[in-house]
């Protein structure tokens, strides 16, 4: 493949994972689970991001290839924990794509949600099929949009809303497990950088410019949603955030500025589109990846002579995530996504932790790995039996045919 994409890029394409549609509908099934310790929930999801980041520079610096954690669990755990990794993600970011698309349809035409998210995804396959350059474009424009829709409502609300400073007291509603379980909601919102790792082959300088980039967009992606989160707490207050289907939208009415919500529902769709399709390039680098070690069939790791991308590996996935969208909810996609990406960071983290043996550098590891099987266990209860049954699935069918296929 084609090493086309610079810092910049890079850091715009995780941005664009990021800085979606978590902004705009993640907060408020967080704040439902976590009530006035939001913020302290929100606090914890940052921890384990920086620390999944930091594990993940560290191995995309020492392996630029595609296919992120399945590749650095392959080859720092061994065959068994880089499929487990590569299958979490997979059906993890299959149902995140799903959540994305039927943001855009709830936003855009609601009465026909499903199909609008179908369309968006058609649409945006076809984009990445013509190459990665021309998607990091889009995303480069989607990412101005919306951040800067994000500072006018930011500025609205601190500026001119009544906010008011007692919302964020903490009080008696505050349980360790539902602090956990919305850390574990929002953290679907922070699992961007791992495009940035995903598209190792595609990144000059992919030693430098990996860790670089994974940290600039993090950085920028937990200011981002710090911010936005103080703002909407502030003026609608937990309960009033708990039962908004659409948080930003009904903070800035509340603030008395109707006029800016039609301006923040495009803003959310075009948010979702931007992360969706980042996501989309993600997810079919990690099959692509999977293909070429027969861990998924073969034929989809064929790269397109003319615009050097996975077209077959981009086509299927597409086309399954067209099928979930058409049929799943927005708010359970979240949950399910969140579970297989927390254990997809789980193998990451236990990879890192093999590169040194200082205690000082696996500490990083160590905190990223516990916080991840933490979060990923205290999610909604429906959201870890679904998820725990497709990972099996998947760890099964390795066990009973792949092991053998790969000579194990």
């Amino acid at each position: 493949m084609r090493r086309r994409l610079g810092l910049f890029d890079t850091v715009v394409l995780g941005l664009g994972s990021m800085i979606g549609a978590g902004i705009f509908v993640a907060l408020a099934p967080a704040a439902a689970a976590a009530g006035s310790g939001l913020l302290i929930g929100l606090a914890v999801a940052a921890v384990v991001a920086v620390c999944n980041a930091m594990s993940s520079a560290r191995l995309a610096a020492r392996y630029p290839q595609s296919g992120g954690t399945y590749v650095y669990g392959r080859e720092r755990l061994g065959p068994f924990w880089g499929h487990t990794a590569g299958w979490s993600f997979v059906v993890g970011k299959t149902a995140s794509c799903a959540a994305m698309a039927l943001t855009v349809g709830w936003y855009v035409w609601p009465e026909h949600a499903n199909a609008v998210a179908a369309a968006s995804v058609i649409a945006l396959t076809a984009l990445g099929y013509a190459g990665v350059q021309r998607s990091a474009a889009l995303t480069r424009v989607i990412v101005a949009l919306v951040l800067a829709v994000l500072t006018v409502v930011v500025v609205v609300l601190l500026g001119a809303g009544d906010a008011d400073r007692e919302v964020f007291a903490i009080g008696d509603d505050v349980t360790a497990y539902g602090v956990l379980q919305a850390a574990g909601l929002l953290f679907f919102a922070f699992a961007g950088y791992a495009r940035i790792a995903t598209l190792g082959e595609e990144v000059r300088d992919p030693a430098r410019t990996i860790p670089r980039a994974v940290a600039l967009a993090l950085a920028i992606a937990l200011t981002v949603y710090a911010v936005v989160a103080i703002a909407v707490v502030g003026e609608l207050g937990v309960a009033g955030l708990a039962s908004a289907t659409a948080p930003l939208s009904e903070a800035v009415r509340v603030a008395g500025f109707a006029g800016l919500a039609p301006v923040v529902s495009i803003a959310a769709a075009a948010a979702a589109l931007g992360a969706l399709l980042a996501l989309l390039l993600g997810v079919s680098r990690t099959v692509l990846a999977m293909a070429r070690d027969r861990h998924l069939p073969g034929r989809l790791a064929a790269v397109h002579p003319e615009h050097g991308t996975p077209h077959r590996a981009e086509i299927a996935v597409g086309a399954v995530v067209a099928v979930v969208a058409a049929l799943a909810d927005v708010r359970a996609a979240i949950g399910f996504s969140s579970f297989g990406v927390l254990l997809y960071y789980a193998v990451a983290n236990a990879a890192a932790w093999t590169l040194t043996a200082t205690l000082g550098a696996r500490l990083v590891p160590a905190v990223g790995l516990a916080g991840c099987l933490l979060l990923a266990f205290t999610l909604p209860p429906a959201s870890v039996l679904a998820g725990a049954a497709v990972v099996l699935v998947g760890m099964v069918a390795y066990l009973t045919g792949g092991a053998h296929r790969h000579g194990v």
